[in-house]
């Protein structure tokens, strides 16, 4: 048989892994973010900390089994620092301005410092109490997770891939999206080489002068990229609109606009405390609004597209997983408000409620029903 005739045949695990590679996919950004976007709804239901930590280990342990090797995929590590941060100076707050609960349990006093009359009701300095930290911590892990579930999604969906995925009613304002976007992730992968070149050169990349030396590039290299490629998307015909009635442009620009708008409110009064009845139809409502305008405004556009991201029962799945933890701890807060909203005065241990938690643990569900993201071989 000839050379060229000849076929090599993979041996052993390695026919097991070309299969794995041929099976994998990425999976459509939009149902990442649905995701993430449920288990951040669900974390604005509670100040519980041990719920709170139990969806930061369930959206930490998808990112670890389900993020590729991209550079935006090393975001995440940089979204957990900035919540640790947001919760830091959540706490310094706490202690030299005060905290709106009051308690008996004073742990320390600081030097008060005399304001005017006109500044009322602010302090500086005081009395520290148990209950005004524990208060302050709670309100800063809810906010820390809320970050935490926006650097999963920007670890998992490719924003390149999230924003070609856009209906076409949103293709005038993508190319704008796309700067702001991919910002982060060109942000992160900046960071990274150039600590690495300044290692590789024996020069230190800690402390502040590494990082005040290494700032201004990172910031202009992740700025030129971001725009440059939302220049290429641009001269590809993203933003491109065809002649429509003018008739029909503002029909479909009302429709949205109200729809948002309706969304908006409904969402308000589904996150906020209390029992809103009129918050259900009004999302109904405004969603399908939206969807009406942004189907019309689509005829404007010219674009077509080449391979389309699938949405299969993978994507129905992860998306379905997110909604339902976000359903379920909204329901859960209406019916238990002190499990997931324990109180600090008087201070106690909180408990894991059994229910809540189990609708937290759905969202590990992307980690097992999801393809592999492929990788890139070396």
């Amino acid at each position: 048989m000839p050379a060229a005739d000849r076929t090599r045949l993979p041996k052993g695990g390695n026919s097991r892994a070309v299969h794995r590679r041929s099976l994998s996919r990425q999976l459509h950004p939009g149902a990442w973010w649905l995701w993430s976007l449920g288990l951040a709804a669900a974390a604005t239901r509670t100040t519980n900390p041990l719920l709170l930590l139990l969806i930061l280990a369930v959206a930490g342990y998808v990112v670890a089994a389900r993020r590729g090797d991209a550079p935006w995929s090393r975001s995440y590590a940089a979204f957990l620092r900035l919540g640790l941060l947001v919760l830091a100076v959540r706490m310094v707050f706490a202690v030299l301005l005060g905290s709106p609960v009051g308690g008996t349990h004073v742990l320390f006093t600081l030097p008060q410092l005399p304001l005017p009359a006109w500044a009322q009701g602010v302090r500086l300095g005081g009395s520290v109490t148990l209950e005004g930290l524990l208060f302050a911590l709670y309100e800063g892990l809810r906010l820390a997770v809320l970050l935490a579930c926006v650097g999963a999604a920007n670890a998992l969906a490719s924003p390149s891939r999230l924003l070609r995925s856009l209906p076409g009613a949103l293709y005038e304002v993508g190319v704008a999206a796309v700067v702001a976007m991919t910002f982060a992730p060109n942000l992160v992968a900046d960071v990274r080489r150039l600590r690495a070149a300044r290692r590789l050169r024996g020069r230190s990349d800690r402390g502040v002068r590494a990082v005040l030396s290494v700032g201004l590039p990172v910031l202009e290299g992740a700025l030129e990229r971001s725009v440059a490629l939302a220049a290429a998307m641009d001269t590809r015909g993203f933003g491109r609109t065809a002649e429509v009635p003018r008739r029909l442009a503002r029909t479909a620009g009302a429709l949205t606009l109200c729809g948002l708008l309706g969304v908006c409110c409904a969402t308000y009064g589904l996150l906020t405390a209390g029992s809103h009845p009129w918050a259900l139809p009004v999302l109904l409502a405004g969603a399908g609004a939206a969807g009406a305008g942004l189907v019309l405004g689509g005829r404007r556009s010219v674009r077509t597209r080449y391979r389309p991201d699938p949405w299969a029962l993978p994507e129905w799945l992860t998306a379905g997983s997110g909604v339902l933890v976000a359903a379920a701890l909204i329901r859960y807060a209406a019916r238990w408000p002190e499990a997931l909203d324990p109180p600090v005065v008087p201070p106690s241990l909180p408990a894991l409620p059994l229910l809540p938690a189990l609708a937290v643990l759905v969202g590990l569900l992307p980690a097992f029903v999801t393809p592999e993201p492929p990788r890139s071989t070396r």
